[in-house]
């Protein structure tokens, strides 16, 4: 991803953890973080480690900065599941748009180059020592979820390539089919970033971030081989609520009947 020589930049630096990385290869990395005290933390922290000096840690917003010259690998890990919370696309958004007025192409690598987002219906145990709690989780994607019943296959609904144009919405209207038999009361929202794709092996270099349980307000006996209906929609950054606030989930009949009104009512 940084080869020896380049030139780097990382939008959201915080401690330089990963610019000390780039910093071993790269010529010059510069590393734009807007908190104050993380600025202090990572130029501390960077003056003490090996090749810590190629390194310029600048205080400025990953929004509106640009580098005073053309790089060649951006490193931006401003991310969350469901690529919320996080300003991760508004950020590379802004950052092109600027970069190609002033710079012109082309674009630098991306690091990572692309995130790809799922969902799945699963039934969700919520009762901790007795005590019932409906409320958003979060889940090791390396472990096994012994509270977790998979009701069907995640199901893609983005795939984001940084370097290419993507709206900074996140939706989904579609159905998925129940592979068991359940109580459909809680999606998971799955992200994987690809943080590098190597061509001559035609493999990637692939970090999931946790999973995230979104349990439904109303949950749903299922049946194996029923297709349920799923919509949502929200802009990228956003709090964990505008998903659940914009999250339907409905028997696909009961989908149907509900066009059905909405054309009667038009």
């Amino acid at each position: 991803m940084v080869k020896p020589g380049a030139k780097v930049l990382e939008l959201g630096g915080g401690t330089g953890v990963q610019s000390f990385f780039a910093a071993q290869k790269a010529q010059k990395v510069f590393c734009v973080e807007r908190n104050p005290e993380l600025v202090y933390a990572a130029r501390s922290f960077l003056a003490k480690n090996i090749n810590g000096d190629k390194v310029e840690v600048i205080q400025a917003d990953a929004l509106h900065y640009l580098p005073p010259e053309p790089v060649d690998v951006v490193i931006c890990e401003m991310l969350h599941t469901g690529l919320l919370r996080e300003k991760q696309m508004p950020v590379i958004d802004s950052f092109k748009k600027r970069y190609l007025e002033r710079f012109g192409g082309p674009l630098p690598i991306f690091v990572p180059e692309a995130s790809i987002q799922a969902i799945q219906p699963i039934q969700q145990n919520f009762h901790f020592e007795g005590f019932y709690a409906p409320t958003i989780l979060f889940q090791d994607p390396c472990s096994t979820q012994e509270r977790s019943k998979n009701l069907g296959d995640p199901e893609v609904f983005q795939w984001l390539s940084y370097a290419e144009p993507f709206s900074q919405t996140c939706s989904w209207d579609g159905q998925i089919i129940m592979a068991e038999n359940g109580q459909f009361n809680a999606l998971r929202l799955i992200t994987k970033n690809v943080l590098a794709i190597n061509p001559a092996t035609s493999s990637t270099v692939d970090w999931h971030t946790q999973y995230i349980i979104l349990p439904l307000s109303s949950p749903l006996s299922v049946s194996e081989g029923e297709y349920i209906s799923i919509r949502f929609n929200y802009q990228g950054g956003a709090p964990l609520n505008a998903l659940t606030d914009s999250l339907e989930v409905c028997r696909t009949s009961d989908m149907k009947h509900r066009s059905v009104e909405r054309l009667s009512l038009a």
